[in-house]
């Protein structure tokens, strides 16, 4: 019988007893920075829906079918970017790929600020959701890819920080802004990304995967700073590499491999039950579910805006303290709680009982979820989806967890309209069940992986025969 993946490693790991942390450097703070940028990006795109809504339909006359699939169809887009995510990254490399997205999100919100149909719209709020597929890949790849092991889930926490940045300044500025200008001011991180692309250095984990072996200490050293002995983590990248491509072939069913089975169904299932849980519903048609409860739109969300920040801020200290199994079961629940609320208000509704009481409850409820989505329920499966895929799949199992995440998105962001008219207590009582599964699913499947390294955390799920 061969040696598994996991014993050889651990193996040779086991000879290093002091195992290689660093300090943060000016390079890693850099090279994080810009990569978030695209998270800024695209949190603005997603909270962009709810505060254009009114002067979008009202000026071009949509209907609210209308509205919902130029809502939704950034999803769309967002599996269209997910598909071609993986293998753009794996051939020309992260910082390549980072620019390519940029194009879409540009090209995208050029097209919504200068449309005069709706099809002009609805073209760029589809080139912004190919823009976004590509970020949801490629970002939390690069950056746990260039940060050290004991900072690795801050860094990456810190980035879809600003997500939630870009999410509520959307939703302060949107609501005392025509819709034409707050697309233009949606285009200025991209801008910012694509001059901070060419100050950085490329992934050395994927200059790895491709042989540059020089090229992978020089970015090593460049990440780490010049004195920093980088000899420790520049051996297991490479050794984890070639055992990994020894052991494993390049084709795509591959990916659908017992070996495998682990990190693909982690990946695939914490994405879906999240989505099902109700994210982009929420964020995309908060201020239609406000006014439905009989509460003013524009002041609740900016208390939601306002709120997100420092909540999204513990999850940056919260990943490395508590862990990201944990943190993923507490706000999951909390999510579940949020919605619980938010059915009951409008239960309340239905039988006619206190118009205080339902607005009271569907406030709290969904702010209660936004708390619980910012502080981790919303970025930690990114972090996990970045950490657990071994190298040779990443692109490919990369790439098929966003396209899921997208596609679960917009199932649920193109049918929640209709569903909400239909019945909005019954809505949210859906919602609440699929947080609840995030939990269960969490405290069943999902490993804990702070402290460990890359290629520890990839050789204890992937174990070749």
């Amino acid at each position: 019988m061969t040696e598994s993946m996991e014993e050889g490693l651990l193996d040779r790991s086991s000879l290093r007893k002091e195992s290689w942390q660093f300090h943060v450097t000016a390079n890693v703070i850099l090279s994080s920075s810009v990569a978030a940028c695209g998270y800024f990006a695209y949190g603005f795109a997603s909270g962009y829906p709810s505060p254009a809504q009114l002067g979008i339909m009202d000026e071009l006359g949509l209907s609210i079918a209308e509205y919902s699939v130029f809502a939704s169809i950034m999803t769309l887009g967002g599996m269209i970017g997910a598909l071609i995510s993986g293998k753009v990254a794996d051939v020309f490399g992260r910082r390549v790929t980072m620019w390519l997205l940029d194009l879409f999100f540009i090209l995208g919100w050029c097209s919504i600020t200068f449309g005069k149909r709706a099809w002009w719209l609805d073209s760029g709020r589809l080139l912004i959701g190919v823009g976004a597929g590509i970020q949801l890949y490629v970002a939390p790849i690069y950056i746990s890819e260039v940060t050290p092991k004991n900072i690795r889930g801050c860094f990456v926490a810190a980035a879809a920080f600003t997500l939630t940045l870009g999410f509520s300044l959307s939703y302060y500025i949107g609501n005392n802004m025509s819709w034409r200008t707050l697309a233009l001011v949606g285009a200025i991180p991209c801008f910012i990304q694509v001059l901070g692309v060419f100050s950085i250095p490329e992934s050395p984990r994927w200059l790895s995967k491709i042989g540059l072996e020089k090229e992978v200490e020089a970015s090593l050293q460049r990440l780490r700073g010049e004195n920093a002995d980088i000899s420790t983590e520049a051996a297991e990248i490479k050794d984890f590499t070639e055992t990994v491509q020894q052991h494993s072939g390049s084709k795509f069913m591959e990916l659908f491999s017992r070996k495998y089975a682990r990190p693909l169904i982690v990946g695939t299932g914490l994405m879906a039950l999240v989505q099902f849980g109700g994210s982009n519903a929420i964020s995309s048609f908060a201020s239609s579910i406000f006014r439905a409860a009989g509460y003013s739109a524009e002041s609740a969300s900016r208390v939601i805006a306002v709120l997100q920040i420092p909540f999204a801020a513990m999850s940056i200290i919260l990943t490395e303290k508590a862990g990201r199994r944990l943190l993923m079961m507490l706000t999951s629940a909390g999510a579940c709680l949020g919605c619980l609320l938010a059915a009951l208000g409008f239960l309340f509704e239905d039988y006619h009982r206190s118009a205080e009481l339902t607005s009271s409850m569907v406030f709290t409820g969904i702010l209660l979820f936004s708390i619980s989505s910012t502080m981790g329920m919303g970025g930690t499966p990114w972090i996990i989806m970045s950490e657990i895929l071994p190298i040779n799949i990443k692109g490919s199992a990369g790439s098929l967890t966003t396209l899921v995440n997208c596609f679960t998105s917009w199932i649920v962001g193109y049918t929640f309209n209709f569903l909400f008219q239909w019945n909005a207590a019954g809505i949210f009582f859906l919602f609440a069940f699929f947080c609840g599964s995030v939990v269960v699913f969490v405290a069943m499947l999902v490993p804990e992986t702070k402290g460990r390294t890359l290629e520890e955390i990839q050789a204890s799920m992937t174990v070749l025969q």
